[in-house]
């Protein structure tokens, strides 16, 4: 069959392959004149067949979706029989007809099984009523032959134009989703303007996230930084479709439901290959940004070596190191209050003196256990702690600065374990 070229809507839409174009423009016009009474008890036929062989399309005829199907065959019949008549004329209005037959079938959340089913029993009732006007009006083997290429192939396209369609809504609908939870992400992390909760939850509806009681952030290394140790290769995550992902974000971050079971932790460890992430704690659904500030300070800790750990970090096995570096800038304030007798020493001294300081603190032992905890002579810890004791005068006997001393101490140890693991320039 001889197909002839017009610009129709599916050539204009880019990134779209349009259909053949069926145009039965080799058969004779008069034809149309033949066909065209047919069309009004043929499409009567084909939507009662349609109603009563596919249970999606058995609904009340006068409402507005049985006007949908009215509408889709009346216009495939009409159209056929306008190329038979005219092969010139336009295809725009069969085209968007097709396309919202699919975008329809997308709306109503149905996969297009129905709808080709449909095209079907649509095909075959027409051709059946072709043949039988063909043998009424004595038409030729010839003609026969070329009326059964434009109906199977006119057919095709129809299909092809609602495949069109139906993907249209599908791939808008999936970034719509993506940009509400995108945006809810976003919100729900915003402490500095809250919104209501039933604007959130409207926007989980839009995204398919089930917006849950508590949450868990994590924070994850961007896929261009170093890989922790291990044999993973870089990788992009597939976190699973319950859990808010930012990967692009220079500081990347994902939002779980507070409810995750060891076993899918385990799972999530998988898919971290080639990257490195902290695990916040599980918090209200209002308090998500403390989780997620929490988990960027732990992986923070983690790259820089403060915390000992493997490709994951978990900051409920490190809430207190959190708590003492998470205003390092207030503890420096705290150890010049309470150590700044200590200035007029030596470096050496003050090291001293605050080892000794620090195991005192933390056992309460004996002068021999600190000693042999400090491999020095009992007598030396003796004199550091009189010394100690002149030189901190009452901060040494009240038990709210020794509290903040020993946090101090701690703090400093954290730093100075930071400080080892820091490669040294050459």
């Amino acid at each position: 069959m001889t197909t002839t070229s017009g610009q129709s809507a599916a050539e204009e839409r880019p990134g779209t392959l349009p259909p053949q174009q069926e145009r039965p423009g080799t058969l004779p016009p008069e034809l149309a004149d033949i066909f065209r009474p047919e069309l009004p008890s043929l499409a009567d036929e084909i939507i009662t067949a349609l109603r009563d062989a596919i249970p999606e399309y058995a609904r009340p005829i006068d409402g507005p979706y049985g006007q949908i199907m009215r509408t889709g065959v009346e216009q495939a019949l009409t159209s056929f029989v306008d190329l038979i008549a005219d092969p010139t004329t336009s295809l725009a209005d069969r085209d968007e007809v097709a396309r919202m037959l699919g975008r329809h079938e997308a709306g109503e959340d149905r996969s297009l099984d129905s709808l080709q089913a449909a095209y079907r029993l649509g095909t075959q009732m027409a051709w059946h009523r072709v043949m039988e006007v063909g043998r009424e009006a004595s038409l030729s083997s010839s003609i026969m032959s070329t009326l059964a290429d434009a109906v199977f192939g006119y057919m095709n396209d129809l299909a092809t134009l609602s495949f069109q369609g139906y993907q249209e809504v599908k791939a808008r609908s999936a970034e719509e989703q993506q940009a509400a939870r995108r945006r809810l992400m976003q919100l729900i992390l915003n402490r500095d303007d809250p919104v209501p909760l039933r604007a959130l939850a409207d926007l989980a509806a839009t995204g398919c996230w089930p917006l849950p009681d508590e949450v868990i952030a994590v924070a994850v290394t961007s896929a261009s930084s170093p890989a922790p140790p291990g044999d993973g290769a870089s990788a992009e995550l597939s976190p699973g479709h319950d859990v808010l992902a930012c990967l692009d974000d220079p500081q990347p971050h994902l939002l779980l439901p507070g409810d995750m079971s060891m076993s899918r932790w385990a799972s999530f460890e998988n898919w971290l290959e080639g990257r490195r992430a902290a695990i916040g704690l599980t918090v209200p659904l209002a308090d998500a940004a403390d989780s997620l500030r929490w988990a960027r300070q732990a992986l923070a800790l983690a790259e820089a070596g403060t915390i000992a750990t493997g490709p994951v970090v978990y900051c409920e096995d490190h809430l207190v190191t959190l708590w003492l570096l998470s205003d390092s800038a207030l503890a420096d304030q705290v150890s010049r209050r309470h150590f700044g007798a200590l200035e007029g020493l030596t470096p050496r001294q003050q090291e001293r003196l605050t080892e000794t300081f620090g195991a005192w603190l933390e056992t309460r032992g004996t002068a021999a256990e600190i000693a042999d905890r400090l491999r020095v002579h009992p007598q030396t810890v003796r004199y550091r702690i009189r010394q100690l004791e002149r030189t901190l005068g009452e901060q040494f006997g009240n038990p709210d600065a020794r509290f903040a001393m020993e946090m101090v101490l701690r703090v400093t140890r954290l730093r100075d374990k930071k400080s080892q693991a820091e490669p040294t320039e050459a």
